[in-house]
């Protein structure tokens, strides 16, 4: 199991946030952390640890008036090591080579291919198009409503009509590298996992291997781990090949989780 590191980054500063909180209007956010370091200080303890495939999140969008310094700061941290990160928000087809120019391994999408609630088939063709299978990663980041996980875009505000299941993973990964999923109902609150969305991405897992030949497909959760005990959960019952990003339980923000243990524990 990787431990996939995060730079998130809301109104020009690195943050941790309570993900359901998160509001367009008046750029609000209940916020867990909010660091003295700019981005690019991060990059460079990653990229001295040798965290590759992180991700660079752009928590306003474009018509924010914080978001020119959230850009600059998330193209900071990609010039600070080029090749090393992925990064995602606001994203689409016509700006998504720039990100790769600027130092991106990868551009992560949403909103862009989700739009109205459902899927376009278009948009998704457009961006394969502009940069490559090879380097897009879907973010099928998802909240729970009727006992079902459903897609949500626009910064986790805004519910599609896409679920989250085996086969519609298995049917996404045939157009994209990597998939990172928030479970956004509890992402920021560092109480826990939501378990049965890891057993949907472990048997998605299992499923994009048997089809595509393909073991290592790369998937990352995020989203409420709070302690060891929950890291070595999901390392179990991810089969060690279900990726993690911790947030708000780390030490680097705030948090009670020391770092290095937390890679220790992902290493093992």
């Amino acid at each position: 199991m990787e431990f996939r590191p995060c730079i998130d980054i809301h109104n020009g500063k690195v943050k941790q946030i309570v993900g359901g909180s998160l509001r367009d209007q008046g750029d609000q956010a209940k916020e867990n952390f909010v660091s003295g370091q700019d981005a690019s200080f991060y990059a460079e303890l990653y990229k001295e640890r040798a965290l590759a495939n992180g991700h660079i999140i752009l928590l306003n969008p474009p018509s924010s008036e914080y978001y020119p310094e959230t850009l600059r700061q998330a193209k900071a941290a990609l010039a600070a090591w080029p090749g090393g990160l992925q990064i995602g928000g606001g994203i689409h087809a016509d700006n998504a080579a720039e990100f790769l120019g600027a130092g991106a391994s990868h551009v992560i999408v949403t909103s862009y291919v989700f739009k109205d609630g459902k899927i376009s088939r278009e948009n998704l063709e457009r961006l394969e198009a502009s940069v490559g299978r090879e380097h897009l990663v879907l973010d099928l980041s998802c909240r729970k409503r009727d006992g079902k996980y459903y897609i949500v875009t626009d910064r986790w505000q805004k519910f599609t009509e896409v679920e989250v299941t085996v086969e519609s993973l298995l049917d996404f990964s045939g157009h994209c590298d990597e998939f990172l999923i928030h479970a956004a109902d509890v992402e920021g609150k560092a109480n826990g996992v939501e378990r049965e969305l890891v057993t949907i991405l472990r048997k998605a897992s299992d499923a994009i291997g048997e089809r595509s030949g393909r073991t290592a497909f790369p998937i990352t959760y995020a989203g409420g781990v709070g302690s060891y005990e929950d890291l070595k959960w999901l390392k179990e019952e991810g089969g060690d090949r279900i990726h993690v990003t911790i947030g708000s339980a780390l030490d680097l923000f705030g948090g009670q989780m020391n770092f290095e243990e937390a890679l220790r524990i992902c290493r093992l």
